[in-house]
């Protein structure tokens, strides 16, 4: 009976996976706030940060579906997350020479390139590992405790990266954050990939055949539609939540709380609310209600800065994102053919992180002309995501 336990245990991918998160997360803390003061530091002036900026945000749109596809063609998810993770660390220490625009841009170029497919790739071994876990004797776990675990290191990694630049300056960034990406391409090696029988069905076909595929499916269509609008809403609090508040009179101090509040409650939907929620009611169910907070959250960002009343409903970010993310990635699972899990993931990715740049250049013009009320707009977006989460419910039984 012992032996049989610690067979079962063996089998448990949990640990290998939060030990890869955490490590993942951590690398993102560490370095994440800190890369424009970086680039600063090496000459980069205001437009210059700019476009190296922009550059890396269009070079991970780009690479994140097409090292996914490349994966699902040939059924190696695994080695080709830990071949992504691993050229982002080597690519990343080569900022710590690097002079000037031009050479600036070309390695933020390849290391945004290298390090755009990690999230999408470990989201999509981490989810189907989770979603088959329990079989064979294992023990069962949720994909959100491996996510959680991810960002409440990203939160220490960044509290850490602070106090260690206070003392050694900003290249401690560079050296941490590929020290800890080296660490995840190795452990990336040991988790399990969850191979169906039927994994090479469309290995012959070309490599835009799975982009075509995945958009022949209605429900991933809606889901994509969902995805951008509610996560999309989020670009005007994460480029003028900041700006509100201070012309509000909330100090530095303040903010930096309320910030910490909606990312703690990411950490327990996570943990602890998410996860029973989504099994319980539905994921469609679950996307409705991302959907609802959003709306809520926004309406109250244009009509009051008082600080009791954002710290009420800062926490709505573990519902509008936290909650939303645990929804589509059993959507995800439930939809999207094994054999083109990764394609799936980054084409999820994909339309979060362009609806996000689209909506984030929109929020500028409409916040230099409306002010808060300008948050409407992001409330409009999630109540018009609320009747398509409808559709979802429909089709996902």
């Amino acid at each position: 009976m012992d032996r049989d336990r610690r067979a079962a245990v063996h089998r448990t991918p949990l640990p290998r996976f939060v030990l890869l998160y955490a490590l993942m997360y951590g690398a993102f803390g560490v370095a994440s706030p800190f890369w424009p003061r970086f680039f600063e530091e090496r000459g980069a002036t205001a437009e210059e940060l700019g476009v190296l900026l922009a550059a890396g945000t269009a070079a991970r749109l780009v690479s994140g579906p097409l090292a996914g596809r490349m994966a699902d063609l040939l059924a190696a998810r695994r080695a080709v997350l830990g071949a992504c993770i691993g050229t982002a660390g080597v690519v990343a220490l080569a900022l710590l020479p690097a002079q000037g625009l031009w050479l600036l841009l070309l390695v933020s170029l390849c290391h945004a390139a290298a390090l755009a497919p990690v999230t999408t790739l470990a989201d999509a071994l981490a989810s189907r590992a989770a979603a088959t876990s329990g079989r064979a004797g294992g023990r069962r776990f949720e994909y959100g405790w491996v996510r959680g675990a991810g960002s409440a290191v990203f939160i220490i990694g960044t509290l850490v990266a602070g106090q260690v630049v206070g003392a050694t300056g900003l290249p401690s960034i560079v050296l941490m954050h590929g020290a800890l990406l080296a660490a995840a391409a190795v452990v990336a090696l040991f988790v399990p990939e969850v191979i169906s029988d039927h994994e090479t069905t469309l290995r012959a076909g070309s490599p835009a055949g799975g982009f075509a595929a995945l958009l022949r499916i209605a429900l991933f269509r809606r889901l994509l539609l969902v995805v951008a609008l509610v996560l999309g809403s989020h670009a005007m609090h994460d480029a003028f939540a900041v700006i509100r508040w201070n012309a509000a009179g909330i100090g530095p101090g303040a903010a930096s709380v309320l910030w910490s509040t909606s990312v703690a409650a990411e950490v327990l939907v996570f943990f602890l609310i998410g996860p029973p929620l989504v099994a319980r009611a539905g994921p469609a169910a679950a996307a409705a209600i991302a959907a609802a907070a959003g709306a809520l959250r926004w309406i109250v960002m244009a009509l009051t800065a008082d600080p009791l009343v954002l710290m009420l409903t800062q926490p709505l970010h573990g519902l509008t994102f936290a909650l939303l993310h645990l929804a589509c990635m059993r959507l995800l699972t439930q939809t999207v053919p094994p054999q083109l899990a990764a394609t799936g993931q980054a084409i999820y990715a994909l339309a979060a992180g362009t609806a996000t740049a689209l909506l984030t250049l929109a929020a500028g013009a409409l916040y230099a002309r409306f002010g808060a009320a300008a948050f409407f707009a992001m409330a409009a977006l999630c109540v018009g995501a609320l009747p398509l989460t409808l559709g979802l419910r429909a089709q996902s039984r």
